[in-house]
């Protein structure tokens, strides 16, 4: 970051090769590029279809920009969050096993997202500005937004519901936060047995996934209903809350996600 801001400084990424893409991205100038996750034409449904034009928008764990660039084009500005190479990522740290290697991989692969991101904000001539950081210790000067997305990002970490509370007190009316529901590792019929828990006995629930027998995996933490997100928001000043769910393509395969949508009460504001 240059000397006296919290916007980090535009990296002038000459290679395309040196880039890592999550989300596949049409990107002027270079066409296409494939990612682990495309959301391209249901960006509205991820994002719950919330109103964004005119609005300051937090978007948390902007990876290689897709979200970020696409919540610009729906008439918003933004400021993308997320880690840099300098910050390590929420690694399980099993007993006995050396994860340094694996720390040191997830740097370089983050190197490549940030160059990812720059790549395509010269690219789409944004305007959009990134701050680099981990969710627990958030610059307190980023100022106010009108609402803060956190997309797919909270069963990364080890404690989602500090990053929230970190990052939410930046928020002053909506917060959206959208998981998943399945992916490989995660059968849909985990998600589906928390839910059947949930509804039959009122109780909250989250599963832990790391298993020490096994020591995986290394970057995933928690299985996460709406009931609990929507406690969390709750907690933390967004009581108005809706649920919706949508489908998008991960690895080429339809993955179902929901989104929860939090509010504050104009008593609250």
């Amino acid at each position: 970051m240059s000397s006296g801001t919290i916007w980090a400084e535009p990296k002038p990424v000459a290679s395309i090769d040196d880039c890592y893409f999550y989300h596949t991205m049409d990107i002027p100038g270079h066409g296409t590029v494939t990612g682990e996750w495309d959301l391209r034409g249901r960006e509205a449904a991820y994002l719950g279809n919330v109103d964004l034009k005119g609005k300051r928008v937090l978007e948390v764990g902007t990876a290689s920009g897709h979200l970020c660039f696409a919540i610009e084009r729906m008439g918003a500005d933004v400021v993308g969050y997320d880690l840099s190479e300098k910050q390590d990522w929420d690694v399980v740290p099993y007993h006995a096993l050396d994860v340094g290697r694996y720390l040191a991989e997830r740097r370089e692969h983050i190197r490549k997202l940030n160059n990812g991101w720059w790549l395509a904000h010269r690219a789409n001539q944004s305007k959009a500005k990134v701050v680099y950081g981990t969710v627990y210790d958030v610059p307190a000067d980023m100022g106010k937004f009108d609402v803060c997305t956190f997309g797919s990002i909270l069963l990364h970490l080890r404690d989602p519901f500090l990053a929230m509370q970190r990052l939410t007190a930046h928020v002053t009316d909506t917060v959206i936060v959208t998981d998943v529901t399945s992916r490989p590792g995660l059968p849909a019929l985990v998600y589906n047995v928390l839910n059947l828990i949930e509804a039959v006995t009122g109780i909250r629930l989250m599963r832990f996934m790391p298993n020490g027998e096994r020591k995986s995996p290394l970057d995933t933490w928690w299985v996460l209903t709406p009931s609990t997100i929507i406690e969390f928001l709750r907690v933390l000043g967004f009581p108005a809350t809706t649920v919706t769910y949508s489908s998008h393509l991960h690895d080429g395969k339809e993955i179902r996600l929901f989104t929860v949508v939090g509010r504050r009460t104009h008593a609250a504001r």
